[in-house]
């Protein structure tokens, strides 16, 4: 369960979030959507500690991420290519992910398996570094190690970004197959509405920093209510 309470950051007069409360349960697939400056990426930087707030808190399973790293383990998240270590061939990028979380090299293999379709052969088996994929073969390497060691809490960033429309498809899949199996809490935040309402089971709405709207999305019933309003805005 993740909570936050009172949250606040400002970059100068510009306020990027102002959250007093809000909840996700276990299990829920939480897609943030918003237009450019709406305050996503920042909540998410928070979540994992890599923004310290200027107010409030978060708790993860009521450890805050500022004070102690208990929750890493249980954490998978893919921001931007900062996350990944671009030097490294994706083969050896997912070795050493293998050696850190003290796993063989079959076990390695093992868990890529399922991602062969939304790897499509363009990933593995090229022999180049990270740093020389396309975007969208970057995007896909980051996704993978998200989900690389099972965690119970997934967190992506414009996950949509950079893929074909196949491969944006395959990732609907992945993302709502893993959350099926395993009950993994994933949040997401696109750009993309169709497909975040697609995946998510609860949406948030942000503008300027605030969660203005919480809406349940069974069977997609929060589409039009958000076509509404991005027309409206736009």
């Amino acid at each position: 369960m993740i909570t936050i309470s009172n949250l606040k950051k400002a970059f100068g007069q510009t306020i990027a979030s102002d959250i007093p409360s809000f909840q996700v349960n276990d299990g829920d697939v939480l897609g943030l959507v918003g237009n450019n400056g709406a305050g996503k990426t920042t909540l998410f930087r928070m979540l994992l500690d890599l923004l310290k707030p200027d107010e409030g808190y978060v708790t993860l399973d009521t450890v805050n991420p500022a004070e102690s790293e208990a929750w890493k383990d249980k954490t998978g998240a893919y921001i931007d290519d900062s996350f990944l270590i671009d030097f490294l061939t994706p083969e050896e990028y997912f070795a050493f992910l293998g050696k850190i979380s003290n796993i063989s090299q079959e076990e390695v293999e093992s868990r890529l398996k399922p991602f062969e379709r939304f790897a499509s052969g363009e990933v593995f088996g090229q022999k180049k570094l990270i740093r020389n994929l396309s975007a969208g073969n970057r995007q896909k390497v980051g996704i993978i190690a998200a989900l690389f060691n099972k965690p119970q809490l997934v967190i992506l960033d414009e996950p949509f970004n950079f893929l074909d429309p196949s491969s944006q498809n395959v990732l609907k899949h992945v993302l709502t197959d893993y959350n099926r199996e395993t009950g993994a809490t994933i949040l997401v935040s696109s750009h993309n509405l169709q497909h975040t309402v697609d995946i998510s089971t609860r949406i948030a709405l942000l503008e300027k920093g605030q969660i203005i709207r919480d809406l349940p999305n069974t069977d997609g019933s929060a589409r039009k209510e958000l076509e509404d309003y991005f027309e409206t805005e736009g």
